[in-house]
């Protein structure tokens, strides 16, 4: 599918690279309704293919993403309306952590409330240096309550609250020193660092990376004692999987594996 004119595009490459841009570049591709479904379809039809090794999240025109479309919210000023909304919001944040295969968001300019949620809850990140992120609802009187849950999981908690209560931006040199992205480059050499940590990741084994992405989000909400006893049966689950079971003994024979896709 690569209909110019969807909200949400999709470009897949014959080594299971699918990418989906956000596609509403006159509204900076604020996750209003339209967004949001969108963007929930395009990860729910991944869920169960196979093929698929790798998401890249990106986005048209000159922003990531601003948030929720706030002239939709204005509109409708109903408790009702705003719990469905923001639950809605939840779930393709929660979609994004549940697929089996790494997101990494590609980010080339503002990415601010819940536009900077979607870059913290993808797993991986990659900005140009043009790029921005804060959480600003407090400049508008609402605190980002949604975006802060991918927040302070990926920073330090007085860093995380510094950009809630402040509203502040920061650029990408300092959102990689935060843990909010990985890799930074210039706009020119953006999608060439994308590809790096694509090449990277499809250079092993997909079921080896599905059931290690599982793990780390699901033994992150946990005690240490039950964090490693998941671990510990992760990790024997896992050396039964053919694909282990020839890494190790490549690595002990000193030959390269030779892995199915």
């Amino acid at each position: 599918m690569d209909d110019t004119s969807a909200p949400v595009t999709e470009h897949r490459d014959g080594r299971g690279v699918v990418t989906f841009t956000m596609n509403r570049p006159d509204s900076f591709n604020a996750l209003g309704e339209e967004m949001l479904a969108a963007l929930q379809d395009a990860l729910d039809r991944l869920a169960g293919d196979g093929a698929v090794r790798v998401v890249v999240l990106a986005a048209a025109g000159k922003a990531f993403c601003p948030g929720h479309h706030l002239k939709e919210m204005v509109a409708r000023p109903e408790l009702a309306y705003y719990q469905q909304l923001f639950a809605r919001c939840s779930r393709l944040m929660l979609a994004i952590q549940k697929l089996p295969v790494p997101v990494i968001a590609r980010v080339h300019g503002v990415a601010t409330a819940a536009g900077c949620q979607l870059v913290a809850q993808c797993d991986l990140a990659v900005a140009s240096t043009s790029a921005k992120f804060a959480v600003s609802g407090v400049n508008l009187g609402l605190f980002c309550a949604t975006p802060s849950v991918p927040l302070l999981r990926n920073m330090a908690p007085k860093q995380a609250m510094e950009m809630l209560l402040t509203g502040e931006f920061i650029d990408a040199a300092q959102a990689r020193e935060r843990g909010l992205v990985n890799r930074v480059a210039p706009p020119e050499q953006l999608d060439a660092e994308v590809e790096s940590l694509v090449a990277s990741i499809l250079a092993k084994p997909r079921q080896a990376i599905a059931i290690g992405k599982d793990l780390f989000y699901r033994q992150r909400e946990m005690g240490i004692e039950a964090a490693y006893q998941l671990a510990s049966q992760t990790m024997a689950v896992n050396m039964m999987d053919a694909c282990a079971q020839e890494g190790v003994s490549a690595f002990t024979e000193k030959r390269k594996p030779s892995w199915a896709a």
